[in-house]
């Protein structure tokens, strides 16, 4: 026991620990990639925030603004998860300790993540950011990417239904021909 004592308390510590790396990349308004030590890479996706997808409005804008703010620069990161597609979320700093989730939702260019996240003062700089019609806050009908993606996915399961359903009578008619 007084083996595994120290060993667990030194865990949150080596879990939480930042790590410092420069951008080299840009996916998205919240997904960068960065060159760690040993020219190694590593893809981030940004902790408690959620910007435009590429192809909906806003999502340029969102990552211009990304671009803008740390691409080839220093920034230091902590990894607090890994999301669905294996990569690191993470909370980014840069300038001194800025929180680039932060910076992104008070420019207007990201929505809170509140599925993911407990930081309220997010929210907060949301609502400020709405009010003052920053950003993608500007569209009256802005939806969120969340929705957007979700969307997305039933658009696709339409299209392969009706797919399916074209198929299936192309294969009736040629059947209705053969017997002819």
């Amino acid at each position: 026991m007084r083996i595994l004592l120290p060993a667990l308390l030194c865990f949150p510590f080596l879990f939480f620990s930042q790590t410092t790396a420069k951008v080299v990349g840009i996916s998205d308004g919240d997904t960068i990639t960065v060159l760690l030590d040993g020219n190694v890479q590593k893809k981030l996706r940004l902790a408690e925030v959620d910007c435009p997808e590429n192809r909906q409005p806003f999502g340029k804008n969102a990552k211009k603004f990304t671009s803008d703010q740390v691409f080839a620069r220093q920034i230091t990161f902590t990894e607090t998860d890994k999301d669905r597609y294996g990569r690191s979320v993470a909370k980014v700093y840069y300038d001194n300790g800025k929180y680039l989730s932060a910076e992104i939702i008070k420019a207007g260019y990201g929505w809170w993540y509140y599925s993911y996240s407990e930081n309220t003062d997010l929210g907060k700089m949301q609502e400020a950011a709405k009010i003052k019609r920053l950003g993608l806050w500007q569209d009256k009908k802005a939806i969120s990417p969340w929705d957007f993606r979700k969307q997305q996915r039933e658009n696709a399961k339409i299209k392969r239904l009706q797919k399916q359903s074209e198929q299936q009578v192309q294969k009736t008619d040629t059947e209705k021909t053969r017997a002819i």
